[in-house]
């Protein structure tokens, strides 16, 4: 008996080395949660745990263990520093600071690969300039000679810079242009120790809907293409392919979701970063300011190669870079087959979210989009939907006698079709009383000039 025992203690030891040693896989993505265009890549992701549904674990998947991590930066630069010291695998960012990624993983003898879009404009609206709320400046061209700030070397920077040489100015001796990061250009702009700020994805917006600044330019103007999407480390992807399939496949079902419910995620969005779900809604509801779109369409591609242009025009870099090698859809081209999704369907697609809705007043389908408004009324999960800003400012005034607060007052401008803060916008009434909106205030003369009517602001016709 005790000979056995001696023989089952020597033995327990040996089963422990039979066993599979688990294997451990980091996958750690950066993420920009106030940059809400990259909420499909990153902050839904990682609050409604996508990325654990699709993560392989079968095959050479089947003892790992994964560690997933979740940095959140405020803008690209720091992010990109992170990836290139090997600290992340992934990470979103727009077009501007994806391409110095690229360089700076070059610079350093490694590789990134931009491997998706996640929300974005081929238009060029988000990016935007803002003005103190008390200036009388109504457009860019009355600048000259002030100070702008910009986070620099983002896409902002990139937008501000065409503008001005749009205008036949020179950068560096029309304006004063100094860097200054978003939560430090809020402050200013409070305090009016700025002329002007240009941003991008929420804050061209953000900073009006909070009531101290007023935007004076949109990014579409230039129509210059400009979007936010993912990138991976290529040695990584190369590896771990299966892992970025996984990562693609979570991001397209946050992509559907927002789809699904605009509402309900902007909630979440605010929840998460403080940004007032009305402006989450601005970009992510039906007919958005932005549209969402996770495929890699030629002008997305073109706004990639100038960005890196642009970037050696500003001498922050020197080098070149590949476009056909950074720009990689084969991983996003996996990922929605494997959710039976058509990509090269969702490449040909050019409109935004579209909105099936009933006018809130009559009940019945909305088919003309040109003259749309939408209310959110507080304590309401829903925006509702008007035919017109006419139906829809009576509504709110029905809703103020109600005792009802209203969160958001939205408008389709008229010229551009882009969705707009009603409170920051210009209206024409025409001699029926229709009113169409607009953004800005030179904008709405022109029409008024070529169509009749009279040019009015936000509280005279609202009231």
């Amino acid at each position: 008996m005790r000979l056995h025992k001696i023989f089952l203690s020597l033995q327990l030891p040996l089963v422990g080395l039979t066993a599979e040693a688990q294997t451990t896989i980091r996958v750690a993505i950066g993420t920009q949660d106030t940059t809400i265009n990259c909420a499909a890549g990153g902050l839904l992701v990682r609050e409604l745990n996508l990325l654990e549904k699709y993560l392989p674990r079968t095959g050479k998947y089947a003892n790992v263990k994964y560690d997933i991590q979740w940095r959140n930066f405020t803008s690209g630069a720091p992010l990109t520093n992170e990836m290139v010291a090997g600290k992340l695998d992934f990470g979103a960012m727009a077009e501007f600071p994806a391409s110095f990624n690229g360089v700076a993983h070059q610079e350093a003898g490694k590789r990134s690969l931009f491997i998706n879009v996640l929300s974005g404009s081929i238009k060029g609206s988000g990016n935007g300039i803002v003005v103190p709320a008390a200036s009388s400046v109504q457009s860019l061209s009355e600048l000259k000679g002030k100070t702008i700030s910009v986070p620099f070397a983002s896409t902002a920077h990139g937008v501000l810079l065409r503008a001005i040489r749009d205008l036949g100015w020179d950068p560096d001796k029309d304006v004063r242009i100094i860097t200054q990061a978003p939560e430090i250009a809020g402050s200013a702009l409070k305090s009016n120790r700025i002329d002007a700020h240009a941003n991008f994805v929420p804050f061209a917006d953000l900073f009006p809907n909070r009531g101290f600044a007023r935007k004076i330019f949109d990014g579409s103007q230039v129509n210059a293409p400009t979007f936010h999407g993912s990138l991976v480390d290529a040695a990584y992807a190369e590896k771990y392919p299966e892992i970025v399939i996984a990562y693609q496949r979570a991001v397209l079902e946050a992509d559907q979701l927002l789809a699904s419910e605009p509402e309900k995620y902007s909630e979440l969005i605010e929840k998460v970063t403080g940004i007032e779900a009305e402006v989450n809604y601005l970009f992510h509801g039906p007919l958005g300011l932005q549209t969402r779109d996770l495929t890699w369409k030629p002008e997305y591609r073109q706004g990639t190669q100038t960005a890196i242009d642009t970037l050696k025009s500003m001498k922050r870099t020197n080098r070149d870079l590949d476009v056909a090698a950074f720009i990689n859809d084969t991983y996003i081209r996996q990922a929605f087959a494997q959710s039976g999704k058509d990509y090269d369907a969702a490449l040909k697609n050019y409109a935004p979210v579209p909105l099936t809705a009933n006018d809130a007043v009559t009940g019945k389908p909305i088919t003309d989009f040109s003259r749309l408004a939408q209310v959110w009324v507080k304590d309401e999960p829903k925006v509702r939907h008007y035919s017109s800003p006419e139906a829809a400012f009576k509504a709110v005034a029905e809703l103020d006698a109600e005792g009802k607060a209203i969160r958001a007052i939205y408008a389709q401008a008229r010229d551009t079709g882009l969705k707009l803060l009603a409170g920051q916008a210009w209206f024409v009434q025409s001699k029926n009383g229709e009113l169409s909106a607009f953004l800005l205030k030179d904008q709405a003369e022109k029409y008024a000039r070529e169509h009749g009517g009279q040019v009015r602001d936000f509280a005279s016709v609202s009231r």
